[in-house]
């Protein structure tokens, strides 16, 4: 990732997965989704992240 990419929100997450905003914090509480971080009280995802979940998925 470079220093221009923005990091991706749980709305950005849902959205590109086509899940509600409530299934990503349960897959975020059961482990089972993509790695997410907090940057304070903010839950945020690193896209390579999330496209690389998504690889393994398939």
């Amino acid at each position: 990732m470079t220093a221009t990419e923005r990091l991706w929100s749980a709305d950005d997450v849902a959205e590109f997965l086509g899940v509600p905003v409530a299934t990503l914090y349960q897959w975020r509480c059961r482990r089972i989704g993509p790695r997410g971080r907090r940057i304070g009280k903010h839950l945020r995802y690193m896209p390579d992240d999330v496209l690389a979940w998504v690889r393994e998925q398939i």
